[in-house]
Parts: C-alpha cells; structure tokens; sequence
C-alpha cells in the first residue's frame, strides 16, 4: 500500500509574518589629514672674520683734541641783538642832537653865506638910495633879487640835511652825532634803519616844528612818552631812538 500523503503545513497569513528590520548602515569616518611637518630652515654659514691685528699692527689713534664750546652764529647774534634794542636815554640823544644840529648849521651856513651876503648887500643899498633920495620912499625887503638868494640859501639847508641827516638815517640808521653817542634810529616794528621815505618824513616833520613854537614841545614830548619815548616826528615816522 501506498504511504500517506503528509499534511500541508499551515498557511501564515501575511500580517502575522515578522517584518524584515532595516540594518544600519556604517557612517564612513573622517579620515585624519595629515600635518605638516616643519621643513628645517637651512643656518647661516658662519662669515670668516679678518685675524684680528697684533698690537704692533694697530692703527695710531688721532690725538685726543680737548673740547671748546661752540660759537654762536654771529649774524643770529646780530639779529637778536637787534630785536632786543631799547630806547636811548635822553642824555644820549639831547648831546647827538646838539652835535648834528652844529654840523647842520655850520656846512648849511657855509654853503648859504654867499647868498645871504648878496642879499643883505642888496637892502642895504635900496635903503641907503632912499636915505640919499631927500623924500618919503617905501622900501620892499624882499624883491625878485632878494627871493632869489634866499631861495637859494634855503635849497642849500634843504641839500645839506638830506645829505647829512636822511641819507645817513635811511643808510645806518644814525648820522655823526648818533655815532659818536651810540644810539641809532629804528624803525618801530622792523628794529632796522628807516625807509628813505620814513627818513625824510622825520626829518621834515622835526624842521617844519622846529620853525614853529611848538618845537619845543616836540623835543621834551620823549620825556613823557612810554614805552618807546618817541618825539612827534618819530610818531609821524614810526621811528624810535635805541641804544
């Protein structure tokens, strides 16, 4: 007799069979880079030094020159020299003033006495011809001969100050008598020697005073002005008198 057949094995449902679980997966790992290695700087090859000289070889030394102080430049001397000037004293400038005004008057009166010999020579003989004459005659002092030689007197004045006062005072900035006292003329702000114009305007301005009543004011005005003890022609000139 044939065998019987096995039973078929029970069927699983579907629901009931197990799920395959997901395998995880190995994350790949951060490969390490590599450090640099340092990289060995080559040394300096030593320099071969030059043998030192013996003793009898050494250079002479110089000799040892003993120390001096050092000079000041002289024209930065002269220039603060210059700016630190002070006003002149009166006695200084009372005794230079009486010097230029003897040599003023003296080559003024030598070169003018010519002409005011002619002219005091001319009245005198228009006087005495009306004395001579017997009647009542007017006499004029001044006529076109007598303005002649006085206006010729007067330009040589005029010639021999510009020569001896301006020039002098615009050039140094003194004149003789200033010289031989130790004071010159400054000009306020610069403390150098006028302008020729400024020259001139001084001294025209203490002439034309000095004809006047109130030259005597313009000399004693020093005595009382401060801080640079000016007269009227120093201001009219922007000048002062330093020693």
């Amino acid at each position: 007799q044939p065998a019987p057949e096995p039973a078929p094995a029970p069927v699983t449902p579907a629901w009931a069979q197990p799920q395959p679980q997901p395998q995880a997966q190995p994350q790949p790992q951060p490969q390490a880079q590599p450090q640099p290695q340092p990289q060995a700087q080559p040394q300096p090859q030593p320099q071969p030094q030059p043998p030192s000289p013996s003793p009898s070889q050494e250079q002479p030394q110089p000799p040892v020159v003993p120390w001096k102080p050092p000079v000041e430049d002289p024209f930065l001397q002269a220039a603060r020299a210059q700016a630190s000037a002070r006003p002149a004293g009166l006695g200084r400038r009372l005794l230079a003033r009486l010097i230029d005004s003897a040599v003023t008057g003296a080559l003024a009166g030598a070169a003018a006495l010519p002409f005011l010999t002619a002219a005091l020579d001319h009245i005198e003989g228009k006087i005495e011809a009306a004395r001579q004459s017997g009647t009542t005659v007017q006499v004029w002092l001044v006529d076109s001969t007598t303005s002649v030689q006085f206006g010729i007197a007067l330009a040589a004045l005029v010639v021999v100050g510009i020569l001896y006062e301006v020039l002098p005072t615009a050039k140094w900035g003194r004149t003789l008598g200033k010289k031989l006292c130790g004071i010159q003329v400054r000009d306020i702000e610069a403390h150098e020697p006028p302008t020729f114009g400024g020259s001139l305007k001084r001294w025209l301005v203490y002439g034309v005073l000095g004809l006047l009543a109130v030259g005597v004011l313009n000399v004693l005005w020093c005595v009382f002005d401060r801080p640079w003890r000016q007269c009227w022609h120093d201001k009219a000139a922007r000048t002062f008198v330093a020693r």
